[in-house]
Order: structure tokens, then sequence, then C-alpha cells
């Protein structure tokens, strides 16, 4: 049933990708402007063949697995409620006060589905919480994973290449640990990011829009709770395998919220957009982001089944990594520059 929910999300996302790659009354472009990346007007609807199709994967997985799990209906709740707002606000361009009620009565839903942790786990050790912090943590979390998620898409493949990758390990994750809705449905996710990705990759012939982009990201939220409830994977590996996405953007927030900008504002200055404006262009720096990607897949697997030593260390190869990537990319961005002082 596994492979027949991953292949029906994956042909249906490939084929509704493709027709509206090519036109439809759904057709949005995405026209250039002084933040964009891409430089042709571009549609950006390809998330709503992301979220049929997993919702069309989802389907024949709960029918064949016969799912009862009550909770689960919430996170169909918050789901819609996201993909519906961000579809919204990929026609009309909503305020973000409007969308971030949305986000925040989402974040509610799967805080009602009982998908709330009430403890943060550390290699051996653990801290047990109150409910309220759970309450307010799981808030924040999935509120911000939603707008992360929205903020890592502006290059052609990289939000479909994490969310394949991503959402794929999960899928092993759950096939290890026992977990068979868990494992079906993340796969179920990847071929629908995979189905879009074909249609995607550079150079991209259509963008997921802030419909692909923020459910991918609540889904990404839920899978890390949904990982931690049911005691297959640690929040804290959950975060390693997604870092890729929650490093860039969480450091770029933080130094344009002490440069005084408005971070919510559409910008250039993510570190995928820095290398590709350096001279990398959009096929390289999705390559090697699709390497980071894997890298950190591999270091969460690694961690799961190690033993606290270990996990250890793969927290410090974690931060490391990212140290010598974030001084890399300013290296790569001086040689730019000077190349193009002295060809001048």
């Amino acid at each position: 049933m596994t492979i027949v929910a991953f292949a029906v999300s994956l042909v249906i996302s490939a084929c509704l990708t493709f027709a509206l790659a090519h036109g439809s009354r759904f057709t949005i472009l995405d026209t250039p402007n002084e933040r964009s990346l891409h430089t042709k007007p571009t549609p950006r609807t390809g998330g709503v063949a992301i979220v049929l199709a997993i919702g069309m994967g989802s389907i024949v997985a709960a029918f064949g697995l016969e799912v009862t799990d009550p909770s689960l209906a919430w996170v169909v709740l918050g789901a819609l409620l996201v993909a519906t707002v961000s579809f919204m606000d990929d026609w009309y361009s909503l305020r973000v006060k409007h969308r971030l009620v949305v986000h925040i009565l989402a974040a509610g839903s799967v805080i009602y589905g009982g998908f709330v942790p009430n403890h943060l786990a550390l290699t051996d050790s653990a801290w047990i919480w109150p409910e309220v912090i759970g309450v307010a943590f799981t808030l924040i979390f999935v509120v911000w994973a939603i707008n992360l998620y929205n903020f890592m898409d502006g290059m052609d493949g990289l939000a479909a290449g994490m969310a394949i990758v991503a959402f794929g390990t999960y899928g092993l994750i759950g096939f290890l640990e026992g977990g068979e809705l868990f494992g079906t449905l993340a796969l179920v996710v990847a071929g629908s990011a995979f189905g879009f990705l074909l249609f995607n990759f550079p150079p991209a012939r259509i963008f997921m829009g802030d419909t692909g982009s923020s459910t991918l990201g609540f889904l990404a939220a839920v899978f890390a709770l949904w990982g931690v409830r049911d005691q297959l994977i640690p929040f804290w590996i959950s975060v390693v395998l997604l870092s890729p996405f929650i490093v860039d953007a969480t450091v770029t927030l933080v130094k344009r919220t002490l440069a005084g900008e408005k971070f919510w504002k559409a910008h250039k200055t993510h570190y995928y957009q820095r290398l590709v404006q350096a001279g990398w262009g959009h096929r390289r720096t999705a390559i090697a982001e699709y390497g980071i990607m894997c890298s950190m897949s591999g270091l969460a697997l690694i961690a799961l089944y190690g033993d606290a030593v270990t996990q250890w260390v793969v927290m410090a190869l974690v931060v490391l990594a990212y140290l010598v990537l974030i001084v890399a990319v300013r290296r790569i961005e001086e040689v730019w520059q000077q190349r193009n002082h002295d060809e001048n």
C-alpha cells in the first residue's frame, strides 16, 4: 500500500504540475522584480498540484491502512487552513497579520489534536516541562515552520528538494521504527514534492508559491511533533534533519532584525540567494544544497541510532559544518566581487 500511495501522489503531482506549467485558468504569473532571482514571468501555482497530490495519496494510504487515529483529522484541518489562506495570498497578496491569524489557528488544530510534546530530550537527558510550556512551544514552532519554509522558497528546486530529502528520511525512519502510517504519509509528501520538482528543477518552469511552501512547512512541523509523540525520533534530531532551512532562515532573520530591517519583507540575503548572486547560479546552488540536505539526513540517522557520545559528536559536527559554510559563502562572495572589479 505504501508503494501505491507514493506512486499515486507522484503521478498526480507530476500531471497537475505539467498542466499548470503550461497554462490554465488557475495560472498566476510571478513577475520578476528587484528582489527576485528569476528573470522571466513564471507560473507560481505549482503548490496546488502538491497539495492535491498529498491529499489523494493520503486518502489512498488511509483506506489501505485502515486509519482510525482521530488526531489526524486535526492535522488535515490545519493543512487545509494553511493551504487555503496561502492560495488566497498567491492570488490577492493578503496582509501579513491576516495570514498570521490563520497560521495560529492551524497551530491550534495541531495542539488540539494532541501533538504537544511534554519534554525536550537531548542525547541521554530530558527536560520534562509543564503542559503550558509544551503548548506555547508547539504554537511558536508550527507558525515559525510555516513561515520559515515560505522564506526559503526563493530559488528553483530548493524547497521541493528539501521536502524530498526530509520527508523521505521521515519515511525511512517510520518503517525502521514500526510507524507504518507515519512512514507512508511521509513518503506521500515526498512523492508529491518529487512530481513537482520534475518541472521546478533549474531552470524552473513553475514555482510552488505560498500554497506549496507554507503547506510543506506546516507538514514539516507536524511530522517533527508526531515523531516525538509516537517516540519515533527525538525533536532535536528532526532539527538536524531540517537544519539546512532552519539555520539559513533563522540566521538571516536575526541579522535583518538586528540591522533594523523589516524581516517579513521580500529580500535576497538568504545564504542560498547570495550564492546564486555570487555566480553559482540556480543549478549549481541547488545541487550544493541537496548535498547539504543529504549530509544532514545522514547525520540525523547516525544520531538516531548512535549512543550518547555519538549524538554529541553529531551535534558538534553540525555546528562546525554551518560555521564553515557561513564563512565559505562570504569567501565566495568576496572572490566574485574581486573578479568583477578586476574585469571592470
